[in-house]
């Protein structure tokens, strides 16, 4: 019994999968055309992600209209741009491969106390400064490449990985992205491979988390839909899982919202003063 509630517990997670790469490709066909842009930029780091984005980015535009940027440190394991490559190749789009160790090492040899956590946030950021920098270059829309469970899990690099305006996965779990991703024809060596932001040597996504994404997927989905922990118990999923992902969500909170202004006027953006545009 147990095993058939959580393979249904499983099947909250499927989506008419031709129906999701329609919607996403119009949505950014439409969103770059308001913004009065032609072109997306993507930055493909060679897992799955990324990858998922250009090959939407390519069915949306025409891969003449997207440009690939490659964004290497010297610590990224050397399958990662390996599999840029491939994916690059796959769909037809150029890449441009930027090495961005001078950038962070510049700043990271001025500073003893440099820990590896922080020199992988440094370079989250300075991959960001790249691709928007190159944005500018090919008067180009970056693409961001962040999943649902990273945003709700606040597992990112804040004003690194979230920053591009506009992103197409980011209400789709993991695993829901690796589904996309074995639609639209992302390699087999990009969707299976154990997911990591590679910004610390041997760094996996599901070490840091402490649970696989297919569950913490799942729970994810019943949390926030209100069902109590007893009942995502009888799904087949422990307390420590539960209350792991369930402290994850809410002590990130933050990351998930705009600056916090302190507010001593009528007119506070964003608070107050909204243009019918802003409403769009």
């Amino acid at each position: 019994m147990k095993v058939f509630e959580a393979q249904k517990a499983h099947e909250v997670l499927e989506l008419n999968w031709a129906l999701v790469a329609d919607f996403l490709t119009r949505f950014i066909r439409e969103e770059l055309a308001w913004r009065g842009y032609q072109k997306a930029l993507v930055a493909v780091s060679g897992g799955v992600d990324s990858a998922t984005t250009l090959a939407l980015a390519v069915r949306a535009l025409g891969a003449e209209n997207v440009h690939a940027l490659a964004l290497p440190h010297r610590q990224s394991a050397p399958e990662s741009l390996s599999h840029a490559r491939l994916v690059a190749e796959t769909f037809g789009v150029g890449l441009e491969v930027i090495e961005i160790t001078p950038m962070v090492e510049g700043y990271a040899e001025r500073v003893p106390s440099m820990t590896p956590r922080r020199r992988g946030n440094l370079m989250a950021r300075a991959r960001m400064m790249v691709l928007f920098d190159k944005a500018e270059e090919y008067r180009a829309l970056p693409l961001g490449t962040g999943n649902k469970t990273e945003r709700l899990f606040g597992y990112y690099t804040w004003h690194g990985d979230d920053s591009p305006p506009l992103n197409p996965l980011g209400d789709l779990y993991k695993t829901q992205v690796w589904r996309l991703a074995e639609f639209l024809g992302v390699p087999k060596e990009v969707v299976k491979k154990p997911p990591t932001a590679d910004l610390e040597p041997g760094q996996t996504d599901e070490a840091d988390l402490g649970v696989r994404y297919l569950r913490a997927d799942v729970i994810l989905e019943h949390y926030l839909k209100g069902y109590p922990d007893a009942y995502i118990q009888g799904l087949g999923y422990t307390l420590e899982e539960i209350q792991r992902v369930k402290e994850r969500v809410n002590r990130t909170h933050w990351k998930r919202a705009l600056p916090t202004v302190a507010l001593l006027s009528s007119t506070a953006i964003g608070e107050f003063y909204l243009r019918p545009l802003d409403y769009r």
